[in-house]
């Protein structure tokens, strides 16, 4: 539930969410435009099929648009579409790196509460924890030598 929140609260402050419900959207106005303009495609299932063709780049032939009209809103959909999965990309990269960041800080704040009670610790207890901090040394500095 707590990645999801993250996500949810992600989209939200990057407008994400804006984005896709508008670009859904304009697919479905695309396709409703290509069924006017086109005169190879006579329903609007077609039209739909032939903007999923366009905006996954499969291009499968089986519809294709004649009409200048027909070709531009092809265009536009495809860079639009190319946009939007820009956009997506970034979002889920940051999406990952906050959750990396997340289990840092909780990896952080379990050492340094152990490190608060030192001399209640057992041997084996403080052997844990310098593995513990020799791990999260590596995590966020990885290839440096430890000495």
């Amino acid at each position: 539930m707590k990645k999801l929140r993250i996500l949810k609260g992600i989209l939200k402050r990057t407008y994400t969410d804006r984005i896709l419900i508008a670009y859904v959207i304009f697919v479905f106005l695309d396709a409703m435009f290509i069924f006017i303009v086109e005169p190879g495609i006579t329903n609007y299932g077609d039209a739909l099929w032939f903007c999923y063709a366009v905006l996954s780049t499969a291009g499968f032939g089986d519809i294709v648009a004649v009409t200048l009209l027909g070709k531009l809103a092809s265009v536009l959909l495809t860079v639009y579409s190319l946009v939007v999965i820009a956009i997506i990309t970034g979002v889920i990269v940051n999406y990952y790196m906050q959750i990396i960041q997340i289990r840092q800080k909780e990896s952080l704040a379990a050492v340094l509460n152990d490190l608060e009670r030192l001399e209640e610790m057992s041997k084996e207890d403080l052997a844990e924890l310098s593995q513990r901090i020799r791990e999260l040394r590596e995590s966020d500095f990885p290839g440096q030598k430890q000495g």
